[in-house]
């Protein structure tokens, strides 16, 4: 029988966990490791799932190697409540790592979920819309600690400093390399 912090706790899904799943989260990965919960191959749509079931999803250095962005974007949408939260971490793609990894099918930018956004205007190849709460980009460690990296953050606090951003990502990011990118999503449901 399930406790009240079991009842109250956020529904979280982990996808493609591997050994390193979230604590208190539903481990779903292509091949049973310690910690895999649910043994099921992420390019097969549909996940073993309900509609509306998880609180929070995270795709952790995963959504890089699937088939179809758009696929499992909107799968996401499908099992996360309304205002669910997700969590995306993947390689930059200036940083080496986008582009060694020979498993590796898309190399993104801080642009990259605009396309899910419910005003952006080309929002029209999917129905799956999620609000950016937030993107962080990591750079090379000599632009962090010139404040590079600060300041192309900058807009998450600051929204019309989003030139900064836009600049560097369009002009500068190949000399001022980025590492990897920490996007926040919130489901958009009517």
């Amino acid at each position: 029988m399930a406790g009240p912090d079991e009842l109250t706790r956020p529904k979280i899904l982990e996808l493609g966990c591997g050994r390193t799943k979230h604590p208190n989260a539903v481990g779903i990965d292509r091949i049973a490791l310690p910690g895999v919960d649910i043994v099921h191959d992420l390019n097969q749509i549909p996940y073993p799932f309900e509609d509306n079931t998880f609180d929070e999803v995270r795709v952790i250095h995963v959504l890089e190697h699937l088939d179809s962005i758009l696929a499992v974007m909107e799968e996401i949408h499908r099992i996360t409540k309304p205002d669910a939260r997700i969590v995306v971490i993947t390689p930059h793609h200036t940083d080496a790592i986008s582009w060694q990894d020979p498993t590796h099918k898309w190399h993104l930018n801080s642009y990259s979920f605009s396309y899910f956004e419910p005003a952006y205007h080309t929002n029209y190849y999917t129905a799956a819309r999620f609000r950016t709460k937030s993107k962080h980009v990591e750079l090379a460690s000599v632009w962090k600690r010139l404040g590079v990296q600060y300041l192309v953050n900058l807009d998450n606090r600051l929204p019309t400093l989003r030139f900064i951003r836009k600049l560097w990502e369009q002009h500068l990011c190949y000399v001022m390399r980025g590492k990897q990118l920490t996007f926040v999503l919130e489901t958009v449901k009517p």
